[in-house]
């Protein structure tokens, strides 16, 4: 059994005593994990990063983390793990010497510092700039160097709040191929995103918020099966109109659209709409040219948990 690293009990938070941005969610987080909390702007997505990080204490329940309680050991904790806030911070210093004062904090020595330097310069990109005050660079460049820095020292956990904002395709797959590294090697990883790809590449287990509560919570798989919901199927037909054969189909016409020169069909049963199709377009002498059915996405499994919550078929 792994052991757990952070468990969060019937948390409640409000920062005016009158509205609760966080309302009684519970849940737990395993060694060398990664654990996504998702959930749209305003969720407490941010708010539960800080409080598991010590920046603000709970209003009320229980936090611990690596076995320590956030509101009786801060200092311990911090110790301990790692944080990338969603605002890129400014430094008043170049790149290098930013990441290098980074790793005298943690108390590294000079080779180390050097060797982590050089490392991380190159995995973020950085080396063109390793020179280049911080204040100057773009805020891709900037949230690049936050991320690197954090990698400076060992910790624990790291916790992570919408950590690729401004970064473009090539760097943010970079960011997540270094992490699943990074825990393939024993770290674990709290993950904040509304990124759904994200999540699915890199996420063991989900937990999805709304309005301050814990609506779904599993691995991702598991809420596929769950929460999934209809699956699209997809046609490529020749010689053969296809408004001509969605009249044909026994099928709710708001599950059937047209998109360019593809049937495209929403169900529950992908296999039997399949056949069913086919049995169709053989009887209008039409050819398939290309089929696919679609595996069900996090975007299903988001829309489904959230439309659910909300009253939204």
């Amino acid at each position: 059994m792994q052991q757990n690293v952070v468990e969060v009990e019937n948390l409640k938070h409000t920062y005016d005593n009158k509205k609760y941005v966080l309302e009684g969610i519970s849940f737990e987080v395993k060694k060398g994990e990664v654990f996504g909390l998702l959930g749209r702007n305003g969720a407490g997505k941010t708010t539960t990063i800080k409080i598991l990080t010590t920046l603000i204490l709970p209003t009320s329940g229980k936090v611990n983390i690596l076995g320590y309680d956030v509101r009786k050991d801060g200092l311990k904790i911090r110790s301990r793990i790692g944080l990338v806030q969603q605002l890129p911070s400014i430094e008043f210093t170049t790149v290098e010497k930013n990441l290098d004062i980074y790793g005298m904090l943690w108390g590294l020595n000079k080779k180390t510092r050097k060797e982590k330097i050089e490392e991380l310069l190159e995995i973020f990109d950085l080396k063109n700039l390793r020179k280049k005050d911080a204040i100057d660079l773009s805020g891709g460049e900037r949230r690049r160097l936050q991320i690197a820095r954090e990698f400076m020292h060992d910790m624990d956990i790291l916790f992570l709040d919408e950590p690729t904002v401004g970064l473009d395709v090539i760097m943010r797959r970079n960011l997540l191929n270094y992490i699943k590294k990074m825990v393939n090697k024993g770290l674990t990883i709290v993950f904040t995103t509304h990124m759904l790809e994200e999540a699915e590449y890199l996420c063991d287990r989900i937990a999805v918020i709304d309005k301050g509560k814990i609506v779904a919570i599993d691995t991702l798989d598991n809420l596929k099966i769950k929460y999934g919901g209809k699956r699209a199927v997809e046609f490529k037909i020749k010689n053969i109109n296809l408004n001509d054969i969605k009249e044909k189909l026994n099928i709710n016409h708001d599950n059937i659209k047209i998109v360019d020169d593809k049937l495209i069909i929403l169900t529950e049963n992908p296999y039997d709409t399949v056949e069913m199709v086919i049995d169709k377009i053989k009887q209008s002498n039409g050819k398939i040219e290309w089929l696919n059915i679609r595996d069900k996405t996090l975007e299903d499994v988001f829309l489904n948990v959230i439309g659910e919550e909300n009253g939204i078929s």
